[in-house]
């Protein structure tokens, strides 16, 4: 769980640079000197100056998931993606790909485009209507002759995008860590039966939290604090993250029926030619991955009440809507759900050190009708109730980061994942400021 990986050099550490040495000595023993197996200390959540090293650490060297397949099908179709300083353009292409293209004009440095998602043919600004190709080439500068120059040389500056099994994943780093194909090379089997090329967005949610990333992030990798999801609890089992020995004596009963549904998942897996191995790679990996298959209570088909499908139609190739949940958690910055009747899809977008925006978007097949093959109320509750009380415990630990009685405390074992988040991000970081 501590196994260190090497990180290719780029262009790295600018706002580390720019910090007064007494300043970066003291952030540099901050992460040199932090406590395995207990949380942060207040200014990894508190501090713009350890949040600007996250952005050019973490989100400025590494693969963010951006968007599904689902929200930009066609030539045209567009999202605008933000987070800290950064806001990107994320592009479908003629040829079928993505172009990623950073959202500022070069001319006075106003956003190109200002909507979240949309389609559009050149992009245009608003500002001074300078034009650009969806390459991001300029191709057209108003009012021409005032000033000579080179429009070759005022194209939208470009960023990395790649789109695997569905997803699309944004890097704006000079050179983005390779160790990403063996990554996509572990999830893809997972995903492909469910072929999220055909599939088409239900509903989408942003939440704004009040609360750091690292806090959003650290409260999805646990389920210690599930009973406070009564939601939730009805179709995922409440012993998720507990091993045998750690069972309490109330949830003894849950942990056999747990086992005994899992035991008929893994059957019908291996039925199907699907895989639902645990593969856990959160911290010994740059691009770093957990996922798994595993069941889920009731009939096991969705986040239901009584655990049946929310939608009528199966995805992809799939045929059973017994399959429980195929989880995956990426790092830095998202994690999913794939089921056999809809895909939730969850990215975390930080603003700024005490602020995140998480959005949430559920996809179902493309040929599925709401009101006929699904209810988007029914499709969309359990989730939207847990979003909103993660987002009340985040905003609690939020409040107590800021609070001079704050104090690291110590992780559970069920806690473990959080830990190997953690570790991550301090190697990685750890990795740049050298």
């Amino acid at each position: 769980m501590t196994a260190s990986v090497n990180v290719p050099l780029n262009s790295r550490g600018k706002i580390a640079a720019s910090l007064p040495a007494e300043q970066l000595a003291e952030i540099t023993a901050l992460f040199e000197f932090r406590r395995t197996g207990y949380s942060l200390d207040a200014p990894f959540y508190t501090d713009p100056s350890i949040f600007k090293i996250d952005m050019e650490a973490i989100f400025g060297q590494h693969w963010i998931f951006a968007a599904s397949t689902a929200e930009l099908p066609e030539p045209g179709d567009y999202v605008t993606v933000d987070y800290g300083p950064y806001s990107l353009i994320v592009l479908r292409n003629d040829d079928g790909g993505v172009n990623v293209l950073h959202n500022v004009c070069r001319h006075r440095g106003a956003r190109v485009l200002t909507e979240a998602a949309g389609s559009t043919g050149n992009l245009v600004c608003g500002y001074h209507s300078w034009t650009y190709s969806p390459e991001g080439n300029l191709i057209h500068a108003s009012a021409p002759g005032e000033t000579k120059f080179d429009k070759s040389c005022f194209g939208l500056k470009r960023a990395h995008g790649r789109e695997v099994a569905g997803l699309i994943f944004v890097c704006i780093a000079d050179e983005p860590p390779t160790d990403f194909d063996e990554t996509a090379k572990i999830f893809e089997p997972y995903l492909a039966p469910h072929d999220l090329s055909k599939t088409k967005i239900a509903y989408q949610q942003n939440i704004i939290e009040e609360g750091n990333w690292k806090l959003v992030m650290e409260n999805n990798r646990e389920c210690y604090h599930c009973d406070g999801h009564p939601e939730l609890a009805c179709s995922l089992f409440p012993t998720w993250g507990l091993t045998e020995g750690l069972i309490p004596p109330h949830l003894e009963e849950v942990w056999n029926r747990n086992k005994e549904a899992q035991s008929s998942l893994e059957e019908r897996c291996r039925r199907y030619g699907l895989p639902y191995e645990v593969v856990e790679q959160l911290d010994t990996r740059i691009a770093g991955i957990r996922i798994s298959r595993e069941s889920l209570d009731g009939d096991g088909e969705s986040f239901s009440a009584d655990g049946r499908r929310l939608s009528k139609k199966l995805l992809g190739d799939l045929r059973d809507f017994r399959l429980g949940r195929c989880s995956m958690h990426l790092q830095p910055n998202s994690w999913f759900h794939f089921l056999g009747d809809h895909v939730i899809t969850f990215g975390v977008f930080p603003i700024n050190e005490h602020q995140s925006l998480v959005r949430t978007t559920w996809l179902v097949a493309d040929d599925a009708v709401e009101g006929v093959d699904y209810d988007l109320e029914k499709l969309t509750y359990t989730w939207k109730q847990t979003n909103l009380q993660d987002k009340a415990f985040v905003e609690l630990c939020q409040q107590g980061a800021g609070s001079p009685a704050y104090e690291p405390g110590p992780y559970m074992k069920s806690e473990y994942q959080v830990e190997a988040f953690i570790n991550w991000y301090v190697q990685r970081v750890q990795e740049h400021l050298a």
